[in-house]
Parts: structure tokens; sequence; C-alpha cells
């Protein structure tokens, strides 16, 4: 591969949406197609996700997270989607630049034609969510423990507290139980699951593992490792009530406190940002504000399943090889979306109703409290025109729910100078 050569599309990550994004391209006749990735190998986060529920909307099987993604390496080279791995990504310009780091090829630019941004998320610290005491080691988040046991076979303790009902924090729950350390509880600051239903039905209530709602670890105790937290129950505004902290010994505390989009290469090329979820503003095609740029997976907004990722990086890929050879819709009229009633977040922010004639646009949003009722999401115009509505059985806010505005919507949509997504 000759790295000074200019290509149709780079791709930056090799997870699960950049994998997607990579095969996508070539499929729709883009000849040199460049994955790069930080990691010694494909793959992203799957590679230590050792557990199963990967795969059930791409392959109608039950995998665990390395298979998942081995499928689709196997895929990409198969199509002939050129790697570049063990290389750091310095800069991505507004012209397709991209300036990277390696201990095999030095510092290099390298030229595209379009480049898809698919670099995923990362875990909130303890900085972050600043819980007081002490200092000792032993306060990791969930992620880096799930390396450890899956990937270099270390355990990080022995007796376990977890703070936050993230996915990540409660498969860790289900995985260092089987190791045979002991958790003694997971305590959730919300009055809410934050993460899947039924991985707190599998990885906490199978292992008859406490979980608090509204509590939070209120203090970290210990001098070079951690020794006991103290657990304290929340008010309405999540503050600590004074009475209730209790002390739980416990050698390790696990955060899975909630992650954030990867995305300072967005913002450093000078990409409209949403700020309620961290991503940047997008189209359905997975356009930025910078035509060119798209951008696909967790860089967008947090996902609850991998399937959803992979489909966002094949629209994403698509969408970059439609720029590379001119049939790019996105420059057409668009149309802002916006959350109503009981909506946290909504993606995509804007819509181009022309792809209306060829394709349906899936909108996908998250819901700003539990509604354990049979709910209708809506989507209409300002002078309450309906465009779509689809009826769900409850609504939560740690699983994403979607709703299609069909092609036979598209003379409503067009006339719309936006649309307001509720749930009624």
């Amino acid at each position: 591969m000759n790295l000074t050569e200019l290509f149709d599309v780079i791709v930056i990550g090799a997870g699960p949406a950049g994998l997607a994004a990579g095969i996508a391209a070539r499929e729709q006749g883009c000849d040199r197609v460049l994955i790069i990735d930080r990691d010694i190998e494909a793959g992203g986060i799957l590679q230590q996700c050792v557990h199963s529920g990967f795969g059930l909307e791409t392959f109608k099987e039950d995998l665990p997270g390395p298979s998942y993604a081995q499928r689709f390496i196997d895929q990409a080279k198969a199509a002939g989607v050129n790697f570049l791995l063990d290389t750091m990504v310095l800069n991505v310009t507004r012209d397709f630049q991209v300036t990277v780091s390696g201990a095999r090829i030095g510092l290099k630019v390298l030229n595209a034609k379009a480049v898809v941004l698919a670099m995923g998320c990362r875990e909130r610290s303890r900085a972050q969510i600043r819980v007081p005491g002490t200092r000792p080691a032993g306060v990791y988040t969930a992620g880096t423990a799930q390396r450890w046991v899956n990937i270099d076979g270390l355990m990080p303790g022995k007796r376990f507290v977890i703070l936050g009902s993230g996915d990540i924090g409660m498969i860790m729950a289900r995985r260092l139980t089987l190791e045979g350390a002991e958790v003694a509880r997971v305590v959730e600051i919300m009055p809410y699951l934050s993460g899947l239903s039924r991985n707190l039905v599998q990885c906490l209530q199978d292992y008859d593992i406490p979980l608090f709602l509204n509590h939070t670890v209120s203090r970290i105790y210990g001098n070079r490792r951690v020794e006991a937290v103290e657990v304290s129950a929340v008010d309405g505004q999540r503050n600590p009530l004074p009475g209730t902290a209790e002390r739980i010994e416990c050698d390790t505390l696990l955060l899975s406190v909630g992650l954030i989009p990867e995305n300072e290469l967005t913002r450093k090329a000078g990409v409209k940002m949403d700020q309620r979820i961290g991503g940047p503003v997008v189209d359905n095609t997975y356009s930025t504000s910078v035509p060119g740029l798209f951008v696909a997976g967790n860089v967008v907004h947090v996902y609850d399943l991998v399937d959803y990722v992979s489909q966002a990086g094949t629209k994403a890929g698509r969408s970059a090889a439609d720029f590379v050879h001119g049939r790019w819709l996105g420059l057409q009229k668009t149309i802002p979306v916006q959350g109503g009633a009981e909506v946290r977040s909504v993606v995509p922010q804007l819509i181009c109703p022309e792809s209306l004639k060829t394709e349906e646009i899936v909108l996908q949003l998250r819901v700003s409290s539990p509604l354990e009722r049979s709910v209708e999401i809506v989507v209409q115009a300002p002078d309450d025109t309906i465009i779509a509505k689809r009826r769900l059985p409850y609504a939560r806010p740690g699983e994403m729910v979607s709703i299609s505005i069909p092609s036979d919507a598209y003379n409503l949509a067009a006339k719309a100078e936006r649309l307001i997504v509720s749930l009624v």
C-alpha cells in the first residue's frame, strides 16, 4: 500500500462503525478505501466483549463480541479495504487531509476525497463525576476492568462496589462473579436503570447482585488501596441525604457512569456539534456540517446495540461513496428535527426530504424518563400535521427507540419547516 496516494475514502476507527463504513464504501465503487486505528488489531471495543448478545439484528445469531467483529474484519479484507493499524490520527482538516503518526510509518499526511469519522466513545472518569475521598489505587472504569479480565487475564480486585447501572458495569458484575470475586452491590444515582433491562436480569438478578437506585458513592476510603466506600441515598436533586450513609468494605470501585462520544478530531475540523449529546449535528446521510466529512457510530450518540452501530456505519460509508462519485443528496434542502415531549435527544437532527423519494428515513431517540405504559411516537410539523407515528409498549432512557418516516410521506415532510418528535 502506497501511503502517499490519494484515497477515495479514509475511515478513522476500526470498530464496528468503521468496519461497516469501509465495507460499504468499497461495495459502492470506491477503489481506494483505508481504515486507520490506533490499536494493534481491528475490531475496537468488541475484542474485549467476550459475552454474547451481538449480531441478533445483523446476522440473526447470538454471537460474542470478537466473533461479531471478525465477520466484519473478514468482509473488509475480502472487499479489498486497506488497514493502517497501530497508528494515531492527529488531525483531520476540512479538505480531507489526515495527519497520522505511527512507529512504523513516522509522521505522514494522507489525502482523501471523503472522510468517515468512527472513533467511538470513552468512559467518564472519577474526576468527571467528582467523588469525594482519598485517591488510592483500586478505582477503575468498568471498561478498563473488562479489558484486564478478558484480554490480559488480570483480576483488578476481590470485593467490588460498582457505581452506575450502565451496561458495561452490569456485564462486569456478572463477569467478576464468574471469576470468583464478590460484587457487594451496584448503586445508581438515578431512580431508573441506565442500561438495558436484559442486563439487569441476566447480569444482576440471575446472580443475586443487589441494585440500589437513588444511591451514590459519597466517599472513598483508603491510603495505598481502596479499603471501603460510603454509599448514600440521594434526594431529588441527586445530592446525598444526611443520615443515610453506609460504609461498605471493598478493595475496588468500578465506575459505569456514562460514555462520552470521542469527538476531539471532529471539533478540530470545525464541525457543528450538538451539545446535549456530545456528538456532531448530522443529517440522514450521516453528513456533518462539513460536506464530505461523515460520521458513524458512537461519535454521533451512544448506542445500546452494536447492530445499530454497524447499520449507521454502512449508511455513512455509502454516503461517503456517493459524495466521491457525485451522487450525494446532502446539499439539497434540509429540515431541522427536534425533540418534543418526553424526548431527550433525536438523531439525525436534520433530514433531506429528497431522500424520501428512494428510501425511508429512520429517526433514533432516547426518552427523558421511564414510561412504563403504552406510548406513541409522533413525528409532526409545527401545524400538527402528522408525518409518522408508531406505538410502543413502553419507553426507557437506557433503551434507544426509533421511528421511520416512510417514503410516501415525502409531500408532507417536504412542506414542513421543521419536524417535532414527541411521545404521547
